[in-house]
This record gives structure tokens, C-alpha cells and sequence, in this order.
């Protein structure tokens, strides 16, 4: 979902609380412990017994216990976790479970995360499906290109094709797979069509320029998924496009400037004006397709590695009002997921870090996205690790476990 659409919908209610000793306890166990890798956080030991009912919780109706028992499979070694966990997709008779399981495996990684989501591929269960085409678009394998390509024959979950797409752009080193992508920019309901747009966009598919160009160009649906696009391509053979649509629509204007200074047309007057958009809009009380237009145009300018916008997106959306904070929150939500490391950078900047990680906590309400949220978790206890105690970057890490819960 990209973020001119992901600011029109509120979709799910996800968040992760911590185990019933809270946060001191994790900090205070942790610090005891020695640095550990991706994914390795170990609070305290967990018996087997206990992991396995934990594993069993994942589907229990009542969402406390499910999300304790997240939290605290989170904190069991990777070689408890890892089997225990792949066993649970394989073959726990809860479909949510099996599903919750992958997630959590996936953010323990390894093999094991790898089998599991080549052996769910096929499933019946939707959300396995597309955690799999998730865990693939970020370990992509030229071996496996075909094999996605086909699936486009016959994939039409709404939930599972996105992931999907995004797949696919992971592995378009192979011609078939470009061209398939390119024809699809134009093939298909608006939505999926929105979904390869937007994928081309953030792996900055500079193959695709003519076709998005194209689109940018022509009123409609998609238009302002192609301008954010071209956005995050950053390919300077697009200026004229983009400078071709400046002045025509009041709502897009923001839209078109980022893309202008991505592609360095004035770049500082272009951000400049599209930040100035937001604080105008999010001041007002009449102009939430402004808010929503320039939140998506800093944005897209953050993915591209600008600070400054992201900075802008966070001071607004601090002192926003609820009607506002919500489109601001949902695009800082997409940018923790996508560009984890990037945004736990700039928290590391910031004398209102709680406010800051209450916005996100916000986005993370709102999004469906349990797998690209467990990759932020899983980026933020790495941190937590690899930083010196006192350190910026341990405050931020301790922060967040806090503040989101998890």
C-alpha cells in the first residue's frame, strides 16, 4: 500500500505488550547479558513447557494473553525459538497460529525461516502466503524468480498479490520478470496496479520510467502513486514530467515538489514548500487532503534518505491534533517498517522521544502489516544490543520496547 493510499485507510489493530514484569525487567536482565546479534534477545531462560503453551496462546481470544505470549517468545534463544516455531507452521491445527508463528520465526531468521516460508508458499492459508512473499522480498533468491513469476498466474488474494509484486521487483534482475512488471503497471484492477507502482517506486525500478511517467502525466487513481514514484526513482529524465504538472492541482502540489527536489529541480525550495504544506494544513481544520498529500510527499522524500523530512513529518505529527495525526502517523508508520534503521536514527536526534514513539505506536495501531512491524521490533532489540549503555541509541532502543510494548 503506498503512502498516497495508505493515509485513506485504517486497516486491523495490532500492538504488542510486554511480558507482566515489564520493561525494567527486560533492561535490568539485559544488562547482565552480553551483546547478541540480530534477533537474539534472551531475557531469561524459557522452558519448553512454557514456550509451548506461549506458542498455543498465539490464537487465544482474548488479545492480552496472545500478545504476552508474542512477547515472550521473543525472548526465548534462537535455538528454542526456531524449532519450536517452524514446527507451529508446519502444523498447528490454529491457523492463526501458524501464521503468528511464521512472523515471529521470521524475525529470528536463519534457515529455518527460510524452509518455512519456501513450505508455505502454496498453502491454502492466505496470510502465510503472504508473509512468505515478505520474508522473500527482503531475502530475495534469483533461483526462486520463475517460481514467483508463475504465481502471478494465479495469486488473486487481495492480501497475499501485493506481497507479491513486491516479490517480484525484488528479483526483476530477470527480463521476464521486468516485462511482466511493466505490462502490469497498465493490466488489472486499480488496486493491484497501485501495488506494482508502488513497489517499482521503492526498489527504484528505473526500467519502469516510461510507464510511470505516463501514468504521472494523466489524471486519475493512480497519479499520485506515479509521482511519488518517480520520487523514489530519482532518475533525472523525469524532471520534464514532473515540472509539466506543477501548478495544476492544488491537492497534488506537494506531490509534484517532492518529486522535483528528489530529482534536484531547487531542491531545498521544493522541501521547503512541501513542509511548509504540512504545518499549514495540519494547522487548519478544513484541509485533510492537504495533510495527506504533503504527509505522502515527505514521505516518499525520507525513503529517498532525507532527513530533513523525516524530522518535519515527526515534529508535526507530535503536536498535531487527532485529525491530523492520524495521516501523518500511518506514513512515519511506513517508514519505520521500511526504513527501520533510518528512523532509529533520527530518534536518536530527538528531546521528545516519548511523543516521537507514541506517533509510531499510533501508526502501528492502525496498519495491518504484522510482518514489516516485526522487522522494526526486530531492528530495535538488535540496537539495543550493539549499543553502549548510556548511549543514544540504547535510550532509543529502550524507548520503544517501552512505548510499543513488545
Amino acid at each position: 500500500m503506498s503512502d498516497a493510499r495508505v493515509v485513506r485507510t485504517v486497516a486491523g489493530l495490532l500492538s504488542v505488550v510486554l511480558l507482566a514484569a515489564g520493561v525494567s525487567a527486560f533492561t535490568a536482565a539485559a544488562a547482565q547479558l552480553p551483546p547478541r546479534g540480530p534477533g537474539h534477545i534472551v531475557l531469561t531462560p524459557v522452558s519448553e513447557r512454557d514456550l509451548a503453551a506461549a506458542i498455543d496462546q498465539l490464537g487465544d481470544f482474548d488479545y492480552g494473553v496472545r500478545t504476552r505470549a508474542s512477547s515472550l517468545i521473543r525472548r526465548a534463544s534462537n535455538e528454542q525459538a526456531r524449532p519450536a516455531l517452524a514446527a507451529a507452521v508446519s502444523g498447528h491445527e490454529d491457523e492463526y497460529v501458524r501464521f503468528r508463528a511464521l512472523v515471529l520465526l521470521v524475525g529470528f531468521g536463519g534457515e529455518a525461516a527460510e524452509q518455512a516460508a519456501l513450505g508455505v508458499l502454496a498453502d491454502h492459508n492466505d496470510r502465510l502466503r503472504a508473509v512468505a512473499y515478505g520474508y522473500f522480498e527482503h531475502h530475495p533468491d534469483p533461483a526462486n524468480a520463475a517460481r514467483f513469476l508463475a504465481a502471478l498466474e494465479t495469486e488473486t488474494s487481495e492480501f497475499v498479490r501485493p506481497a507479491l509484486i513486491r516479490t517480484l521487483v525484488a528479483h526483476d534482475a530477470d527480463p521476464a520478470v521486468r516485462d511482466r512488471l511493466v505490462a502490469d503497471i497498465d493490466q488489472g484492477v486499480d488496486f493491484f496496479r497501485g501495488a506494482v507502482i508502488e513497489a517499482l517506486g521503492d526498489h527504484g525500478a528505473a526500467y519502469a520510467l516510461d510507464s510511470l511517467m505516463r501514468i504521472a502525466s494523466e489524471p486519475g487513481p493512480l497519479q499520485d502513486d506515479a509521482i511519488l514514484a518517480l520520487a523514489r526513482i530519482g532518475d533525472a529524465r523525469a524532471r520534464n514530467t514532473v515540472a509539466s504538472l506543477q501548478g495544476r492541482d492544488a491537492d497534488l502540489e506537494p506531490m509534484v515538489s517532492a518529486a522535483a527536489a528528489a530529482l534536484g529541480a531547487d531542491p531545498e525550495a521544493h522541501a521547503r514548500f512541501v513542509a511548509d504544506s504540512l504545518r499549514f494544513a495540519a494547522a487548519a481544520v478544513d484541509q485533510q487532503d492537504l495533510v495527506r498529500s504533503a504527509a505522502a510527499a515527505l514521505g516518499a522524500l525520507a525513503s529517498t534518505g532525507d532527513e530533513g523530512a523525516l524530522r518535519v513529518l515527526f515534529d508535526v505529527g507530535v503536536d498535531a491534533t487527532d485529525t491530523a495525526r492520524a495521516p501523518i502517523a500511518l506514513v512515519l508508520g511506513m517508514l519505520a517498517m521500511r526504513h527501520p534503521a533510518a528512523v532509529l536514527a533520527h530518534l536518536e536526534t530527538r528531546t521528545d522521544l516519548d511523543a516521537a514513539a507514541l506517533v509510531l505506536r499510533d501508526a502501528f495501531d492502525m496498519l495491518d502489516e504484522d510482518l514489516e512491524e516485526e522487522r522494526f521490533f526486530m531492528t530495535a532489540r538488535s540496537a539495543f544490543w550493539a549499543a553502549p549503555e548510556q548511549s543514544p541509541a540504547r535510550a532509543v532502543a529502550e524507548t520503544l520496547i517501552r512505548v510499543l510494548e513488545f
